[in-house]
């Protein structure tokens, strides 16, 4: 069985040399790149499983490296966890508006990034999947076994976790989800303090949604979650 690819976007040596070594001995493929452009060279031969991106880089930083995978229907699900020194929470929240699934800050601990990427592939195993191929929700339909999320016919291109939200909030319509529920479920692991990553993640969900005018299916419940509907189930229009 191959081994999963994990790429690693880092212009600092030691840092990439740490995480490749520790990530082959935890059993993957790890290839560093010290630009962005290095990175976006490689992905003609084929994209990693997950991304680990440094912000900060020569020519290309990392937000610019985010932007152009997310624009691309090839890369648009890979899953990206952002390795920075930036701490403030308005940094925290301009990654993941550029479309970035997780953020680890800078000194961290090889054993948290190494859960991360678990919990990442983890969560691209789409379980349950098997057993139920489509879920649907009036005009919208996810196509598990593709990972493809449709809007009346057109697809949607949506990064790693807004595909996840959109699966969660799908399983059960209707139903209201609080957004500790839905960060336990799509990113695996507790993020204690950190509910503003649903919601900044939802905000670039319905966004999509909204291009395709469909704006109305995700619904906010005051004080509760969230809840997926199709107009008009409810009295909307």
């Amino acid at each position: 069985m191959p081994r999963q690819r994990i790429a690693v976007v880092e212009d600092e040596s030691a840092i990439a040399r740490l995480l490749q070594i520790n990530l082959q001995a935890a059993g993957y493929e790890a290839r560093t790149y010290d630009t962005g452009e290095a990175f976006l060279a490689s992905l003609a031969t084929g994209a990693p499983d997950v991304l680990l991106l440094d912000w900060m880089l020569p020519g290309k930083d990392g937000l610019d490296i985010c932007r152009i995978v997310r624009a691309s229907p090839e890369t648009a699900a890979l899953p990206i966890i952002m390795l920075t020194a930036k701490t403030e929470e308005i940094d925290k929240v301009l990654g993941l508006e550029m479309g970035a699934d997780d953020y680890v800050t800078k000194p961290f601990g090889v054993r948290e990034v190494l859960a991360r990427v678990k919990a990442q592939l983890r969560r691209a195993a789409v379980p349950g999947a098997a057993a139920q191929d489509t879920l649907r929700c009036g005009a919208l339909v996810l196509d598990l076994p593709r990972r493809q999320a449709l809007a009346d016919g057109q697809l949607l291109a949506l990064s790693f976790k807004e595909y996840e939200l959109l699966a969660a909030l799908m399983e059960h319509p209707g139903w209201v989800c609080s957004r500790e529920a839905l960060l336990q479920k799509v990113w695996g692991y507790d993020f204690e303090g950190e509910t503003r990553t649903v919601d900044m993640h939802i905000a670039n969900l319905r966004k999509k949604l909204e291009e395709m005018g469909m704006g109305l299916y995700v619904q906010t419940v005051r004080g509760a979650g969230y809840r997926l509907r199709a107009p008009g189930e409810d009295g909307t229009t």
